[in-house]
């Protein structure tokens, strides 16, 4: 059985430590008005900072250990996330979704499930 970790939370209950590889990033958001003027001058508006963006895959995982997972996330919009600052490596917690979630079909053999992936994104 996988681990829990709490380096990751949703809605304060761990989640399953995700496979190496794990990619983070982070992106400004820029207002709809920026951009170049006729001079080629950039005018940049950003509106947030740094948001965040991570995206976990999990090669295998067992029927009960995809269920936990996705009762972590039920059916809500959004939820509160909890990972490293990006900074200081301290637990953080933001308000966040979850997107492009899949896997691959169950192996009746094994009763594993392969692929399993899902990004969240701080809103």
């Amino acid at each position: 059985m996988r681990r829990l970790t709490d380096v990751f939370k949703v809605n304060g209950r761990p989640m399953f430590a995700p496979d190496e590889g794990m990619e983070i990033s982070y992106e400004d958001l820029d207002a709809a008005d920026s951009g170049r003027d006729e001079c080629g001058v950039m005018h940049r508006i950003v509106v947030r900072y740094k948001l965040g963006s991570w995206s976990f895959c999990y090669s295998h995982m067992t029927e009960a250990e995809k269920r936990y997972t996705e009762a972590l996330f039920g059916d809500e919009a959004e939820f509160d996330f909890t990972h490293p600052d990006r900074i200081t490596g301290e637990a953080v917690t933001c308000r966040a979704y979850r997107s492009k979630y899949g896997a691959a079909w169950k192996n009746a053999a094994t009763g594993q499930w392969r692929n399993y992936k899902f990004n969240i994104i701080q809103v």
